[in-house]
């Protein structure tokens, strides 16, 4: 199965550097709260034991699939961007062609979409309906609030 995901250098060293925190610092401390609850006596009826060893089950997990993650990780080399139509991370000025508002957001992976940043995610109904399409195109998009259409002012990146 090809999980194959792209992320910026910088998105992908912010996974990294969680995984190391995970396996570095958390691990330990998980370990520490078991080892103290085992000094407790009767593991059968011993809560605390139980709460932590569902905590490590559940550490091991997501570093689990972070490291999957990180495997299946591609940088997309940014400066190789064609900025002649819009793909992921481009950095794209549209208007609203029914209330002349304009607005730019980066098209980004699903990991990285922040929209209080202008950072949409490639598979929202706007960015779906950006892809492909250059400057001065007419793009209908169709989303929940009903039809929508938008000019393209620019794309950078």
């Amino acid at each position: 199965m090809n999980n194959i995901k792209y992320y910026s250098e910088e998105s992908l060293n912010a996974l990294k550097k969680e995984l190391h925190h995970l396996e570095t610092v958390e691990r330990k401390k998980i370990s520490a709260a078991i080892a103290e609850a085992r000094d407790k006596g009767d593991l059968s009826e011993n809560a605390e034991y139980d709460a932590a060893k569902e905590a490590q089950g559940l550490l091991e997990l997501k570093i689990g699939k972070l490291k999957d993650l990180i495997a299946n990780a591609r940088i997309l080399d940014e400066s190789k961007i064609d900025v002649s139509k819009i793909l992921i991370y481009s950095i794209v000025t549209i208007k609203n062609i029914a209330n002349n508002m304009e607005m730019t957001y980066t098209i980004v992976p699903e990991s990285e979409a922040d929209f209080k940043a202008g950072k949409i995610s490639v598979s929202s109904p706007i960015a779906k309906g950006l892809l492909g399409k250059g400057k001065n195109d007419t793009a209908t998009i169709q989303a929940p609030a009903g039809t929508l259409e938008f000019k393209i002012i620019n794309i950078s990146r």
